[in-house]
């Protein structure tokens, strides 16, 4: 790909996964601009969710999911080749308009639902199905898939912990740029391209420099959650398969 052509990157997470790390490697690149959930303003306004500081997201984000659109897809500010878009999955809600996903090129971060699950009822004890993310993984992956004719990349938690670089390289190409080796680490601390939730969630990530080394936890998952596990195992496991390895 020419090194002049503009890339606009959706990667699609659930919440509790490795995307704000993520977020980090691409953000440290000198060529590109990132953005931090741009629909969650939205999300939060329309769903009257109680979220951690959701009436300061409100009144500090965009709240019209068609002016959203127009940012993720229109000219890439300070001249930045690359714009990353790190999107949650559950925040693109069914009446928000699909069509803008042909203008991008869209890849999905997976992680074990029963690590999700252990991390997120830390937060929120009571999560829904909604909450998790992987069903509208999944509407938003088969969208893609039936435009494109192909699978689109999906990367796997796990495996990029365990090998950060092998795993952002097999990124890169999938998408059609060069690695850079300013992924791979970052500086401590948080930075201005965070949403304004940051300092209710991102508290481990900004003391971290480089992704983690990944820690097997084998944590039970509640009774009453039982069957909420399944279900995202269902499209867990659909992922999974097509993941870049």
């Amino acid at each position: 790909m020419s090194q002049s052509v503009p890339v606009r990157i959706a990667m699609w997470s659930g919440p509790r996964n490795i995307s704000t790390a993520m977020m980090r490697a691409w953000g440290n690149r000198p060529d590109t601009l990132v953005i931090d959930e741009p629909f969650y303003a939205y999300y939060l306004k329309a769903t009257g969710k109680q979220h951690p500081g959701a009436d300061e997201i409100i009144a500090f984000g965009e709240t019209d999911w068609r002016k959203v659109i127009e940012q993720l897809t229109g000219p890439i500010p300070n001249a930045k080749r690359i714009f990353f878009q790190k999107q949650m999955a559950h925040h693109l809600l069914p009446e928000v308009d699909r069509e803008w996903l042909g203008a991008v090129t869209n890849c999905f971060l997976i992680r074990d639902p029963r690590e999700v699950i252990a991390s997120y009822i830390k937060k929120r004890e009571d999560p829904a199905l909604p909450d998790l993310g992987f069903i509208q993984q999944a509407e938003i992956l088969d969208f893609v898939r039936i435009r494109t004719g192909s699978i689109p990349p999906i990367v796997d938690a796990k495996d990029v912990l365990e090998n950060p670089e092998r795993m952002l390289r097999l990124v890169c190409e999938a998408v059609g740029i060069e690695f850079s080796e300013s992924m791979l680490s970052w500086p401590p601390g948080l930075r201005q391209t965070d949403g304004v939730w940051a300092r209710h969630w991102y508290g481990e990530v900004a003391k971290t420099t480089s992704f983690q080394p990944y820690r097997a936890r084998r944590s039970k998952v509640p009774a009453h959650l039982r069957e909420i596990y399944d279900r995202c195992s269902e499209y867990y496991d659909r992922f999974y398969e097509y993941r870049l390895r």
